[in-house]
């Protein structure tokens, strides 16, 4: 695929891309597209501090709050980075300043073993239950837990034998696009495509953390279904549940946000992560800006067509004998609306009535003469 046109990654894409697609994981799976509600991703990630007990206390706030699914990480700190203070492997700046990369991870990974229990306890509450692999290791413990997807995280993007590896699997998977270019999401979709069956769909990413609502840049979120054709959604690091509802109503049927019990306990991640209340409002609120969406028809709902007494109409406001010339003083357009409509007024001035009219009656076609 390297090097290859726009347009010829794009005549590969159309013939694969399945639009909808569907995760497996609850007794009829979920489908996942345009005509179906947005599919709300809690992300555990580090926020579980390095306690069991309270990773599945999370799951508990995720089902509480309404979401579909929550998500894991599946990495060690020797899977991911190597134990190093050389240059680059100590961060500067941010969110995790002065620390190196192997202190981080060693802090905000969650073991592999605590996998099964997590899986089997999303399970119990409803939730779909799957992970970011980060290397084969971890695709190998997630398919022996019958994961029912992948989530491919945006610094992972361009790996593209990780991603051949997760889409071998058959499984759907979830690409964030946070740094990435459009060549290499093209690539990472032409891989997914090439390798596996189960489809691929895109998140807008920025990886900032936290981001700001100035960056957010929703607007790739429509840009991102023209592109490549297939399901997206935003991948949200941003304050609050303002971006997350704006995306739904730009396109995103994915919604990924990370979540805690309380920012106020610290973790990796917490300072850009959401409270259950607000993960619960995140859910609610972006399914309401779904349902808001309706469909582009000027067909009237029946609360509107029930109100239509309230639209003015051409009324007879006093009696008006058989033969008489009817002028402005025995027709007016008030309400309610169930006469003609007030732009035949003109039309209706200077006729005859074709009976005897009463103060009160909706004029109709049939009362007026030639």
């Amino acid at each position: 695929m390297f090097g290859r046109s726009r347009d010829e990654i794009m005549s590969g894409l159309e013939t694969t891309v399945a639009t909808p697609f569907a995760i497996a994981g609850r007794p009829a799976g979920r489908p996942i597209g345009p005509e179906h509600p947005p599919f709300i991703i809690a992300e555990l990630s580090g926020n579980h501090n390095g306690e069991l007990a309270r990773a599945l206390a999370l799951i508990d706030a995720a089902a509480e709050a309404g979401a579909d699914a929550v998500k894991l990480q599946a990495y060690t700190a020797d899977t991911i980075t190597i134990d190093h203070d050389g240059p680059g492997f100590r961060l500067q700046g941010g969110l995790w300043d002065g620390r190196t990369l192997h202190e981080l991870y060693s802090e905000a990974f969650t073991p592999f073993e605590w996998h099964e229990p997590l899986f089997a306890h999303a399970r119990m509450r409803g939730l779909i239950c799957f992970s970011s692999p980060f290397d084969e290791t971890a695709i190998e413990l997630l398919e022996e837990l019958g994961a029912p997807a992948f989530k491919i995280a945006s610094f992972e993007a361009v790996d593209l034998p990780l991603i051949a590896r997760a889409a071998a699997s058959g499984k759907p998977l979830i690409i964030s696009t946070g740094m990435t270019s459009h060549e290499e999401i093209g690539q990472a979709l032409d891989t997914a495509h090439k390798a596996g069956t189960g489809g691929a769909a895109l998140l807008h990413c920025v990886s900032a953390y936290p981001a700001t609502f100035a960056e957010a840049n929703l607007s790739m979120i429509p840009r991102l279904a023209e592109d490549y054709g297939c399901v997206v959604g935003l991948s949200d690091h941003t304050p609050g549940t303002a971006a997350a509802v704006a995306a739904v109503a730009l396109g995103a049927r994915i919604i990924e946000k990370h979540f805690t019990l309380a920012r106020a306990d610290g973790g990796p991640d917490s300072a850009f992560s959401l409270e259950p209340d607000e993960l619960k409002r995140l859910v609610d609120d972006c399914r309401a800006a779904f349902d808001a969406l309706g469909e582009a028809s000027y067909r009237r709902s029946e609360t509107e067509a029930h109100n239509r007494q309230f639209r003015r109409s051409l009324y007879v406001v006093r009696d008006v004998p058989a033969g008489a010339v009817l002028t402005k003083d025995d027709v007016r357009s008030i309400r309610p609306g169930y006469g003609l409509e007030p732009a035949q007024l003109p039309a209706v001035l200077g006729r005859t009535a074709a009976r005897a009219l009463k103060r009160g009656e909706p004029l109709a076609a049939d009362m007026i003469g030639d």
